[in-house]
């Protein structure tokens, strides 16, 4: 498994590409809570989410062991397409990015927009065997979304940033689609604030990590869920990334209406552009909070910022910010 040298090396290789996005917080959200909550706002990062860490890592790794793609591939039905197109561009290296149809047109376009060649293809599993096929090609060099060492050193660079500048932290939490973001961020914590715990966090409708860690194997869904939180649409997680996830102190499954609460509430607080991906990890710190005694400091990593009309729709067809966030 990695170290956190694995973590300090990625920084170091990426330090010039991505930004160190902001820590922010809310007065008024600490008031009403009780507590002190921090958040890493990786919406602000290149691309728009923290995906840019694990691509551009991947490439830099390659690059300093002297190996140049004659072209890189990725699947993915959102950040990770645009973050391995943007990735690639900042190396002069061409990109085929394979995304679902179904996802969202606003990252489709942005993916398009850094100057990757867009195959979409009928639905995720038609795109992972499109990537796998593509990838047989000589000279071509295929990077997954999360199952992937150096993409998941790079992820865990966001919380190696935060936990340098934030101390006394009791925990941490992030989203949980592929599983790459929680296990940089497993690997980081454990070496640099080892008491602090780590809390993951994905919607209910696409539960297939908390499947996977009941069962004691990797569960895949029958099909796409249905979820606002499409940065955490995967199919299944990776034997990778299920390692890591097994050394999670809580896996929270938050139904819908709790996304949408916290997306709004989030963005209304923090005056943020926050993807309901990110927002839901409220839902499980605040039921983390619930059977803590003392006053307690988290820190949430806002994932992305990336939402299209649609969705956007979606979440303020009701208002939410009627109702005040309490323990």
């Amino acid at each position: 498994m990695l170290k956190i040298q694995d973590i300090e090396k990625a920084h170091s290789r990426i330090e010039r590409y991505v930004t160190e996005t902001p820590i922010l917080s809310s007065t008024l959200l600490n008031t009403w809570l009780g507590h002190e909550i921090f958040f890493k706002a990786e919406c602000m990062q290149k691309i728009g989410a923290f995906k840019a860490r694990g691509a551009c890592n991947v490439i830099s790794w390659l690059a300093e062991n002297g190996v140049k793609p004659i072209r890189v591939i990725a699947n993915s039905s959102g950040n990770h397409a645009q973050a391995v197109a943007w990735a690639a561009a900042q190396f002069d290296i061409p990109a085929t990015i394979y995304m679902p149809a179904y996802s969202s047109k606003i990252k489709i376009q942005a993916t398009a927009s850094y100057g990757a060649q867009i195959e979409l293809g009928a639905d995720r599993n038609k795109t992972d065997a499109s990537v796998k096929k593509a990838s047989e090609e000589m000279g071509v060099y295929w990077i997954p979304p999360f199952n992937h060492h150096q993409v998941i050193a790079g992820q865990g660079t966001a919380i190696y940033e935060a936990l340098r500048r934030v101390d006394r932290l009791d925990a941490v939490a992030a989203p949980c689609g592929g599983g790459g973001l929680l296990s940089g961020t497993l690997v980081a914590t454990h070496a640099l604030s080892p008491g602090t715990k780590v809390l993951g966090v994905e919607p209910l409708n696409a539960n297939d990590a908390a499947q996977s860690l009941r069962m004691n194997v990797i569960q895949k869904l029958a099909a796409v869920p249905d979820t606002l939180a499409d940065g955490a649409m995967t199919m299944a997680v990776g034997d990778i990334t299920v390692e890591y996830l097994k050394l999670l102190d809580e896996l929270y499954e938050v139904e819908e209406s709790k996304i949408i609460y916290w997306t709004q509430w989030l963005t209304h607080l923090l005056k943020l552009h926050i993807e309901p991906t990110s927002a839901m990890s409220m839902d499980g710190v605040c039921r983390w909070l619930k059977g803590q005694k003392t006053k307690k400091r988290v820190l949430v990593i806002l994932s992305g910022g990336n939402i299209d009309q649609e969705n956007q729709l979606k979440l303020w067809h009701e208002n939410c910010l009627d109702h005040i966030p309490r323990l």
